[in-house]
């Protein structure tokens, strides 16, 4: 349940860098409860900031990143992995001694790594964390208040944390009506390659196996609903997916192994014509996948 009350705002002034789906969507849930003051937009594309003004999910923009985070209660840095270093540089002379800052990558180490090189003083009131929410739209046009309404949010706190920052980002995000829960930086980044980034490679890499087959047109004629099911993150931005890929390299390629062994023994169960084989895969991918879905509505 989303939490309301009558005080004064969980954030006064909340800086926002890299005005899209995610931190626009954060914005839009905080602004709909009366829990957020004044929201300022930071990018380089001022028509793209200029629209986050007209949909009324930021007051205002600056393009000047130490000017964005000027006197900002919190700042929620929502951009590419391989952009985080250079942002986190960028606004480190602009932030105030109590600012907090949080990121929604997708791999926390890199981050973690991005952050501990260039954030000096504010370290300690850096909040890793990553909202498990999203669609296979982009920009500030997709952004809505309910986005994470039910869904999981992971924090990575460092050993450096403050308290008082992590407990302003776990309030933050369950406003947003998320249940948020901590993690372990490594172990995220190990749970997400197998649940998140291993099946965005593969729907990825079917569509283009297909799209490269002579007969090319006609298996795309003739697909289904269950193609276009399972093909449906193949969507997203692919850039992004490249960010993530090479910044949780090594865990992605531990799942991309796991898979490809597990890909391996289907492939001789299907030439060899090991029917027990396959119905015991099958069967088991559909009961675990049941089990997944009775968590979900629990």
């Amino acid at each position: 349940m989303v939490e309301q009350d009558n005080n004064p705002p969980a954030v006064k002034r909340l800086a926002v860098i890299g005005v899209g789906l995610i931190g626009g969507s954060l914005a839009r849930a905080l602004r709909a409860i009366g829990q957020v003051g004044e929201v300022v937009g930071c990018g380089r594309n001022v028509a793209h900031l200029q629209r986050g003004m007209d949909l009324g999910v930021i007051d205002t923009f600056a393009t000047d990143p130490v000017e964005a985070v000027a006197g900002a209660d919190m700042v929620l840095v929502a951009v590419p992995l391989s952009a985080m270093r250079q942002v986190f540089a960028a606004i480190e002379p602009g932030l105030g001694p109590d600012t907090v800052i949080s990121d929604v990558g997708s791999a926390k180490v890199s981050v973690i790594e991005d952050a501990r090189a260039v954030l000096g003083s504010a370290l300690d009131r850096f909040v890793p964390g990553h909202p498990i929410a999203g669609t296979e739209k982009s920009g500030v046009e997709a952004s809505f208040p309910d986005l994470y309404r039910g869904r999981r949010v992971i924090l990575t706190p460092m050993a450096e944390t403050r308290p008082e920052a992590l407990q302003l980002v776990r309030r933050v995000w369950r406003l947003a009506g998320a249940e948020v829960t901590d993690m372990a930086p490594e172990h995220h980044d190990e749970v997400l390659a197998a649940t998140s980034h291993l099946p965005h490679v593969l729907a990825y890499g079917l569509v283009d196996t297909l799209s490269r087959w002579s007969d090319r047109d006609e298996i795309f004629q003739y697909a289904a609903g269950g193609f276009r099911d399972f093909t449906r993150i193949a969507s997203s931005d692919p850039a992004m997916w490249r960010d993530i890929c090479l910044a949780n390299h090594d865990a992605v390629v531990v799942a991309l192994e796991r898979y490809s062994a597990a890909l391996a023994t289907l492939t001789d169960a299907v030439r060899e014509r090991d029917g027990d084989q396959l119905i015991a895969c099958f069967s088991n991918a559909r009961d675990a996948r049941q089990r997944f879905l009775d968590m979900l509505e629990r």
